[in-house]
């Protein structure tokens, strides 16, 4: 068969252009990025001392997601207040935990669509009877809340609590509500529901009749600018939200 000048290079063209393609493929398979989580946020994402592996539901949640945007996620503990300068800094490359979305962290960084809505959780002793509703039935007492969260800004922001701790973690802050040193703590209500449940936290019970007044919601965390990679992470978190998968994993985690 003869063919032209024209009709071979457009033949080799198309083999190069092919060749290029299956390569790409091949890259965004073998593609692995870091997924910044804490060890303290259960059942979001948690520690398993019996295997020593990160789990949770934005652990199941990243690696769907990662799944269908075609990447693997290689999970990297931090803790939480370091998970933010941690991407930054680009020692990671998302962040997958109990971090809701603020118009302050949306200064710094960018945010997925949502994958999950909550509030605070308002915790007392639980030998403290008081029908609490609001932050303002607690004026004049000392309270506290986990340090890197939204909610000690929050605390502060009331200017009406004679003290305002911080905690590295909440276990730590149950721990001395536990013990009398401070009145209450505010923190994930998700997060404390669940331990309060498993007999984690004792001594301590969430207020029932309490109105949460900063509901936000949990998303994937990216550089700002990383644009791209935002785009591939919201289309995928559409998937696995429209399939059914997101649901299952918010299910299996009993949030």
């Amino acid at each position: 068969m003869n063919l032209s000048r024209s009709s071979v290079t457009k033949f080799f063209a198309s083999l190069c252009i092919a060749g290029g393609l299956s390569l790409s493929a091949q890259a965004a398979q073998g593609e692995t990025l870091k997924v910044g989580v804490t060890a303290t946020g259960i059942p979001f994402t948690f520690l398993n001392v019996k295997d020593n592996t990160i789990q949770g539901m934005m652990v199941d949640t990243a690696e769907a997601v990662a799944k269908v945007a075609g990447f693997e996620a290689s999970i990297d503990q931090n803790v939480f207040s370091a998970l933010i300068p941690a991407l930054t800094s680009n020692k990671i490359d998302i962040i997958s935990a109990a971090m809701l979305k603020t118009p302050q962290r949306a200064e710094v960084v960018a945010f997925s669509d949502p994958v999950y809505s909550y509030g605070e959780g308002l915790i007392v002793r639980d030998d403290d009877n008081t029908d609490y509703t609001s932050l303002d039935d607690l004026k004049g007492e000392i309270v506290g809340a986990q340090v890197g969260t939204v909610f000690i800004d929050m605390l502060k922001a009331k200017g009406h609590f004679k003290e305002v701790r911080s905690y590295d973690s909440v276990a730590d802050l149950t721990r001395d509500l536990a013990l009398g040193r401070i009145k209450a703590g505010v923190g994930d209500q998700p997060i404390i529901a669940y331990q309060i449940e498993q007999g984690t936290f004792k001594g301590v019970r969430l207020a029932q009749n309490y109105k949460p007044t900063n509901v936000g919601d949990v998303c994937l965390v990216v550089r700002k600018g990383d644009t791209a990679l935002l785009e591939r992470l919201n289309k995928a978190i559409a998937q696995v939200k429209a399939d059914g998968t997101l649901e299952k994993i918010i299910a299996k985690w009993g949030i």
